[in-house]
């Protein structure tokens, strides 16, 4: 059974976003993306606490398709290691969860 999950990936600016954004939905990796142009991240690395402002992406796809949109994340991302999360969609619009399935297969959605 497909679940729809979102996922999020963090990038160090709004251009790298909208460009793996656009990878993602015009190979039907994601039905959708949304960009927020910045957030203050905080964090450990390499043993010093960071802060950085960074884009945040929000993907809507299904778990079927994580491995392949995964892969490619990591392949267009300038992070040797990109913060790439996904969360199961508990709840939705039918309609609306019904066209995020449609949109990450070959198939045209009945409805939207």
């Amino acid at each position: 059974m497909r679940h729809e999950i979102i996922v999020l990936v963090t990038t160090p600016n709004s251009d790298e976003a909208n460009q793996i954004a656009n990878a993602l939905v015009s190979t039907q990796l994601a039905a959708c993306a949304n960009i927020v142009p910045l957030i203050e991240s905080i964090y450990r690395w390499e043993g010093e606490v960071k802060r950085d402002n960074e884009a945040l992406m929000i993907i809507k796809t299904t778990d079927d398709r994580y491995p392949e949109l995964e892969r490619r994340v990591k392949e267009l991302h300038s992070y040797g290691t990109p913060e790439i999360v996904a969360l199961r969609i508990e709840r939705g619009s039918s309609d609306y969860l019904e066209w995020l399935r449609h949109s990450t297969t070959n198939r045209e959605p009945s409805k939207v």
